[in-house]
């Protein structure tokens, strides 16, 4: 559930608000004054602010501009105030919308929807590319389990990716076989490690069998492997 926060001191359009808002499945959080709003905005997990211009204690301008210094959530400025120098310098210090009152409170909710859907995609893109390893041409991605290298799929175990993805994601780093079995598999390999070298065996064969070179996993004789980068 979205939870979207509103900064507002009328408390009849402020009520109105979130009736439409918790209607849609929103869950509100409110603030009539400016500096407890900024402060709730940038202290709780907080995923729409809705904030009013004139408020008091600190207006709706220095407000977008503290949150904006600080999150990067949508904004959406509602405010009496129908001056194009308004809309345009709050677009310019970081509000991701302008609604002009008196306003639909559906045309509201729509918006506030349509910036929700955006800034999840947004998000979720980039958690995506965060685990994703790309090096040369092998890319991993984590959260789909998928490997490809030159666009070409490979198939591999649970831990013959877990462990290819370990050594990716720490390029140039030695590990003995001793810390991948800890890693990869939870527990003391109490001397028994071969099947580190049996699953990098596999691993290499299953790159050549794509007619791709395996050469970016690297034994250091005496110590262990690493991940060329």
């Amino acid at each position: 559930m979205s939870k979207i926060l509103i900064i507002e001191d009328d408390r009849n359009i402020l009520s109105l608000e979130e009736d439409y808002l918790n209607a849609a499945g929103c869950s509100t959080i409110s603030a009539t004054d400016g500096k407890i709003g900024l402060k709730k905005a940038l202290s709780l997990d907080i995923d729409l602010v809705i904030l009013d211009l004139m408020l008091p204690s600190l207006d709706g301008f220095e407000i977008c501009k503290a949150i904006r210094e600080k999150k990067d959530i949508p904004i959406i400025v509602v405010s009496a105030r129908k001056e194009d120098f308004d809309k345009i310098n709050l677009l310019g210090i970081g509000a991701d919308d302008y609604v002009v009152k008196p306003f639909s409170p559906s045309e509201l909710v729509a918006r506030a929807k349509a910036h929700l859907s955006r800034y999840n995609r947004l998000t979720g893109a980039e958690k995506n590319n965060a685990e994703t390893v790309t090096s040369g041409p092998l890319t991993i991605n984590k959260k789909a389990r998928r490997m490809f290298i030159n666009s070409k799929e490979l198939t591999f175990t649970n831990k013959e990716f877990d462990l290819l993805y370990y050594l990716a994601e720490n390029p140039n780093v030695v590990f003995t076989k001793d810390e991948l079995f800890n890693k990869i598999w939870e527990s003391d390999p109490m001397g028994e490690t071969s099947t580190i070298t049996v699953h990098i065996n596999r691993i290499r064969d299953k790159i050549k069998e794509l007619g791709e070179s395996s050469d970016f996993i690297e034994t250091v004789w005496g110590s262990g492997y690493r991940f060329k980068n």
